[in-house]
Order: C-alpha cells, then structure tokens, then sequence
C-alpha cells in the first residue's frame, strides 16, 4: 500500500512516519510532503490509495486539500489530524467526503497507540472515526435548539466575510427576508442578546462562533478564497 503524509511541521511528520512503520506493515512506500498544494499534485500523480493530513497548513488547508483530491479521486481515504477539536474543520469535511471514501479526524495529542488504530481502521479497514473530543458537534448536531442548519452556517460565514445582507441573498440565492430569518436564529442559537443596544449583532456572533469553535481563522481563509470569484463575476466594478 502507498500512502501519502501532508504535514507542514516536521516534528509530527516523523510521529506519524514512526507511527505508520510500528503500526501498518501493509504500507510499503511513504511520501511525506509539507503543505496543502504539493499534497494535492502528489495524489493527483501518485495513485494513493490512503493520505494522512494536516488540517492546518499554509496555502491550502486540509479541507481545501481533500476537496481537490477526492474530486479526482473519490476512493481516497483520508486520516485528518490537528491540534484542535474545531466544529469548523468537521463540518468542513462532513460536507464534501464522498460515499465511496473513508475518513477519520484525530487529534495530534493522541497516544501512539490510539494514532495507530485510527490509521488502521480509516486507511486499512475503511471505517470513519472520529476522536471522542470531537464529537462535542456531531452530539450538538442531534439537538435543533443549538445545532445549525447548514443555510444558518453559510450566513454565519458570509457575515463574518462583511457581506451586507442583499449580497448573502443573491450569493445564496435566498430572498431578503430569509436571509433575515436566518441571521435571527443564529442571533438565538449563538445566545446574542443585547437589550442595552450596546453590542453589534453581527460582530457578537461572528465573536460567539469563533470561541466556540464553530468558526476558526483557516475556514475564514478558505471562505475568502471562494468568495473572491464570485465578487469578480456578480459585482459592479
């Protein structure tokens, strides 16, 4: 078996390479690349049946990585990892995995032990796994009082790139008074009340959102991205 490692930091690349050669005597060829955008030319020419990914990397991030590789290659499975138990990154890959793909989401403060079973049953037995501390949003996504809709999420991120509330309503193409609606029940759902009028709504959510984890830095990033192309081609210059 090929496997592929995309990790920017070369201290938890030599972790995982120490892991995978205790662990999966099934992998005989590794090739170990240090950001998002070589790791997408290396599986697109690789033929890689299992990739290990950092979350986190300059450039592209570990989403923006999958989403290209399992657009060429849906078979590929996927073992993401990262320091931090984020909302952001989980829905991030809930949303674009394939049916035919496996994946997993592991923390980097895992025993070796525990890296090692999450590698072998994603890449090896083709199972989905996810770290316990993660699971704090698949339990949150069971319950319709706290849990956003994936439309609230898309508004939530249009308000934190300054979209003005016309131009989420033709980007998502919702009426005017949806895209109300929906920022009224993220102002519920994140807990943002101001009877004083002291607070901006807005910014109080975006605020809410990213201490909570629902939002990070690198899915902004990635958001901005995306939103450039569309600016270009549906606003007056």
């Amino acid at each position: 078996m090929k496997l592929l490692i995309v990790e920017d930091d070369q201290f938890h690349a030599n972790f995982m390479l120490e892991t995978v050669s205790r662990t999966m005597p099934e992998v005989s060829e590794i090739t170990c690349v240090a950001d998002g955008k070589k790791g997408v030319d290396e599986a697109a020419t690789g033929m890689y049946p299992g990739v290990v990914l950092d979350l986190q990397m300059p450039g592209r991030n570990g989403v923006e990585a999958a989403r290209a590789i399992w657009s060429t290659r849906p078979d590929t499975r996927i073992l993401f990892w990262s320091n931090y138990a984020d909302e952001a990154y989980l829905r991030g890959i809930t949303n674009i995995v394939p049916e035919a793909s496996a994946y997993g989401y592991v923390l980097k403060t895992a025993s070796e032990n525990r890296l090692g079973l999450a590698l072998r049953a994603v890449l090896i037995e083709g199972q989905i796994m996810v770290d316990r501390e993660i699971n704090g949003y698949q339990q949150r996504a069971t319950t319709t009082h706290t849990a956003l809709s994936e439309s609230e999420f898309n508004v939530l991120i249009d308000v934190a790139l300054g979209l003005t509330d016309k131009l989420i309503a033709d980007r998502r193409a919702m009426s005017l008074r949806s895209v109300q609606n929906r920022l009224l029940s993220l102002y519920q759902k994140l807990g943002v009340e101001d009877e004083t009028g002291a607070f901006n709504k807005r910014t109080r959510a975006v605020n809410r959102a990213m201490s909570g984890r629902m939002l990070n830095v690198e899915t902004l990033i990635a958001a901005e991205r995306e939103l450039e192309p569309w600016l270009a081609a549906n606003t007056a210059p």
